[in-house]
């Protein structure tokens, strides 16, 4: 059976059409499935909604968690929550064409451990954006190993996949780098972005900012090395001063002492105070760690587990 994991944050107006083309797609070509809804604390009826598509299909399931932890928590809990023998991850603005699952179980069933789907395009967006992408990928690509410029949360993994990264303690995750990281068999399967038919995104630039930032600091120490660059450019800068200034002695000349005293200390101050931000940031990480709370906690279930919708 193919689990179908979507996590959905105030996504209303789209479940009802997710649920059944996701189905119609699965049911034609022959799929036995389930489809594990994830609302992510949401604040508008998409548990309701949830709700009432598990009432119309026995196949099926809804969680709900207490409050908004996250899209990488809601991943997570659809996976633990699934039931098998290989699981799909899929957005549920249908941004991830569910045409592509059908050919992705295909694969799987040839034997390949983890399918990825790839961009071939990244759809509309500003170039502020997609060069913001491009340095994140970069970054990413650099820590995992792997080329990520393409890479997205559509995925289908077997059962071991799952079991394996269910099993990886941290508690701040990226998805997508994580599955890179365990590797097994890899296959891709390429998809065009679609527009979104209903709503709007929930991931303006700030977020985005954010979720980048949270990522990086999970995943890679390329910040910390960052710190290391800053400190050896600062060195190459002050011998470069210093040799200026004892030319400057060494012939009778006198070094221009306020302008320059006070240029290095605002370059040395600035890019220390930045470099206390950096570690300040990764120590907070640790903190969280340290403190080992739940990804996430559920409030409310529904589907072949839980009935209608609580």
């Amino acid at each position: 059976m193919l689990s179908v994991v979507i996590p959905a944050y105030n996504e209303e107006a789209l479940i009802a059409s997710a649920s059944d083309r996701i189905g119609s797609v699965l049911q034609a070509a022959g799929i036995p499935c389930e489809l594990v809804f994830v609302d992510d604390g949401s604040v508008d009826r998409t548990w309701e909604e949830i709700g009432k598509a598990a009432q119309a299909a026995p196949n099926v399931r809804g969680i709900s968690f207490s409050r908004n932890f996250g899209k990488e928590a809601a991943i997570f809990a659809g996976l633990e929550a699934a039931a098998g023998d290989c699981c799909a991850v899929i957005d549920c603005d249908l941004q991830h064409p569910p045409e592509k699952l059908p050919e992705m179980y295909a694969l799987w069933q040839q034997g390949w451990e983890v399918v990825n789907g790839v961009k071939a395009d990244r759809g509309r967006e500003s170039g502020a954006h997609s060069f913001a992408a491009r340095c994140f990928y970069k970054i990413m690509s650099g820590a995992v190993g792997l080329d990520m410029s393409r890479a997205s949360d559509f995925k289908l993994m077997d059962r071991r996949v799952v079991d394996t990264l269910l099993a990886l303690s941290e508690r701040r995750t990226f998805f997508r780098a994580l599955a890179a990281w365990v590797g097994f068999r890899t296959a891709e399967v390429e998809f065009r972005v679609a527009e979104r038919t209903a709503g709007r995104t929930h991931w303006p630039a700030a977020a985005l900012v954010r979720y980048a930032v949270s990522n990086i600091a999970a995943y890679s120490s390329a910040p910390m090395q960052a710190v290391t660059v800053l400190g050896v450019l600062t060195l190459l800068l002050s011998l470069v001063l210093g040799v200026q200034t004892l030319a400057k002695w060494a012939r009778g000349g006198a070094a221009d002492g306020f302008t320059t005293v006070i240029i290095l200390l605002l370059l040395i101050g600035s890019i220390l105070m930045i470099s206390l931000g950096i570690i300040g940031y990764y120590i907070a990480q640790i903190f969280i760690e340290v403190k080992a709370r739940p990804r996430y906690l559920v409030a409310r279930v529904c589907g072949r587990e839980g009935g209608g919708a609580q």
